[in-house]
């Protein structure tokens, strides 16, 4: 009789016209790349559609909360019509009362971090110097207490649950780990997920600069596999973001 899932009772479901396989067992690498690139068509088109009616219709900027909410619940409707259990997969974040869950997440992002800071730095120097004549001067983004609640909450953690918490870990069921860095394993779902994180930004708006995310992601990636869940990729993911806001306003560059 099995344990009452849904999951073991029928073989496939239909989502936007293409079949998908609805157990793990059944799937194919063809079945999951489909599948994975509908749910990121649709998904990011759904989010340029919110940013557009925000911004040409005049929109409260409260409409804007749409876009972590497509990010983190597409995947769950998709387990949903699967007929798989979300929770097989890291959609989740401890309870915000777990202090140490939060702790363990924030330190071990703190460490990866902290290890690239420096490079990273140096790097930004020279090619804001070299290529375009900027200086470091000392400044410091405005409202930057707002601008971390934002990147953890509104963009990290959504993101974070949408390709590595479902995109990564069904290319996992797929592709077996068979790589190991750093004591970790990991798959080519490891940068298949980086290529759909980082073009995603490109189909939402188009930047020239955004096939550089492909690195990052691979980073967001390998820490996701290490510690089994999304909230320390998430911590990663937000310091970067922050890191390259601060970078900005003590270069002079203005985002675009």
């Amino acid at each position: 009789m099995g344990d009452g899932r849904p999951g073991r009772l029928s073989a496939r479901r239909r989502l936007w016209g293409l079949r998908v396989e609805t157990s793990k067992e059944s799937s194919t690498l063809r079945s999951v790349l489909l599948e994975l690139t509908a749910l990121w068509l649709v998904t990011n088109l759904l989010i340029r559609g919110v940013l557009w009616a925000e911004s040409s219709f005049g929109l409260h900027e409260a409409t804007l909360a749409l876009v972590p909410c497509l990010f983190i619940y597409a995947p769950v409707l998709i387990c949903h019509l699967r007929g798989v259990d979300s929770y097989d997969y890291p959609l989740w974040v401890p309870r915000l009362r777990d202090g140490r869950a939060w702790g363990q997440a924030f330190w071990r992002a703190c460490k990866w971090f902290g290890a690239l800071l420096v490079p990273w730095v140096i790097i930004y120097h020279l090619y804001q110097s070299l290529f375009f004549g900027n200086v470091f001067r000392p400044d410091f983004p405005s409202g930057f207490f707002h601008l971390v609640a934002f990147h953890i909450f509104f963009v990290a953690i959504p993101e974070e649950f949408f390709y590595r918490g479902y995109f990564q870990t069904r290319l996992n069921e797929v592709l077996p780990k068979k790589f190991l860095v750093g004591g970790t394993a990991y798959g080519h779902g490891l940068w298949i997920s980086s290529l759909f994180f980082a073009f995603g930004h490109s189909l939402v708006t188009f930047q020239w600069w955004h096939f550089s995310i492909f690195f990052p992601g691979l980073l967001f990636g390998l820490l996701r596999e290490r510690t089994g869940g999304v909230l320390a990729a998430a911590f990663l993911h937000a310091f970067c973001n922050l890191g390259v806001k601060v970078l900005e306003a003590l270069y002079g560059v203005r985002a675009g």
